[in-house]
């Protein structure tokens, strides 16, 4: 399976059961938003399409910004209650793009978000991105079992953004498919294919063309596209989901994690000066299941 910004629109999973839609998805991201932002078009195609979506999110992003002056007071250094608002705007966005089946790993609150690097949240106890990796795995493994999922989704081994949360989300989904499908266990489930949300090289060269002389450039920051974790080149592209008539879902979707997506967001800059494009259609590449034994120790110990 591969496509490319000129080729034909490949689609995800469409080797599974013959080119059949898949019967059950399971999409696992790091913090509420992290599954609008990255994957969201995904979720509302497939789900439109009867496929059974679910979603696992790790941690309830406690130590985000806030974007809504009037909760301010929200955040980790002062009423430390920003996790709850999000798993409430993460469930109101679930809803928006047809998610069926939402669960937070562990529990709600049991991992939390650990910040960026270098910053304090990397020091709580609870930081998902620094915590013993064995309780997450056997977690995600059972709630795979549990669900069957025939394609996975999360992100690749840089995490997209390089956040801990990420990357540490990546090392635990791929261990956790492994050990789903382990012989050894009486109920297993063993997944189809894994993908990873990635940017095409080429759209972003055309904004970065787009935006130049704007004021509202989001791309001024931006040196080498190929330096960056979450930039793939066109041609190595392993699937294009095509969820154009669901972009407004996504940006509906977008725009319930008002704590996190401001108004003048890229993303709706994005959506306002490149098209449909950017907004409905989302580009992955395969993750390789036959290298599931390789678990870094750095990972598994944490810092």
């Amino acid at each position: 399976m591969s496509t490319s910004m000129t080729g034909d629109s490949a689609t995800l999973g469409n080797t599974i059961a013959g080119g059949t839609v898949p019967c059950s998805m399971l999409f696992v991201h790091a913090h509420p938003d992290d599954e609008t932002i990255f994957t969201g078009a995904t979720m509302a195609h497939y789900a439109a399409l009867g496929t059974r979506v679910a979603l696992v999110t790790c941690t309830l992003g406690e130590q985000g910004d806030i974007y809504v002056p009037e909760l301010a007071h929200l955040a980790a250094d002062q009423a430390d209650q920003l996790g709850g608002y999000r798993f409430s705007e993460l469930r109101t966005a679930c809803g928006l793009l047809g998610v069926s089946q939402l669960r937070m790993l562990g529990g709600a609150g049991r991992y939390r978000d650990s910040g960026m690097p270098g910053t304090s949240g990397n020091a709580h106890h609870r930081a998902f991105g620094y915590t013993d990796v064995a309780s997450a795995i056997a977690e995600l493994a059972d709630i795979i079992v549990e669900l069957k999922p025939e394609v996975v989704l999360t992100y690749d081994e840089s995490g997209l953004t390089a956040h801990p949360d990420h990357v540490r989300t990546h090392h635990v989904t791929m261990a956790a498919i492994r050990t789903a499908a382990d012989p050894a266990r009486i109920d297993r489930w063993e997944v189809r294919e894994a993908y990873a949300p990635t940017f095409p090289r080429g759209l972003l060269e055309a904004g970065q063309v787009r935006f130049r002389a704007s004021s509202e450039n989001p791309f001024a920051d931006v040196g080498e596209l190929g330096s960056l974790p979450f930039v793939t080149a066109d041609g190595l592209l392993d699937a294009r989901v095509d969820g154009s008539p669901h972009a407004e879902a996504k940006l509906a979707a977008l725009a319930a994690h008002a704590t996190q997506i401001r108004p003048d967001t890229w993303l709706y800059a994005l959506a306002t000066n490149l098209g449909i494009e950017p907004t409905g259609v989302e580009y992955y590449r395969r993750l390789p299941l036959s290298t599931l034994d390789v678990f870094p120790e750095s990972v598994a110990a944490g810092p």
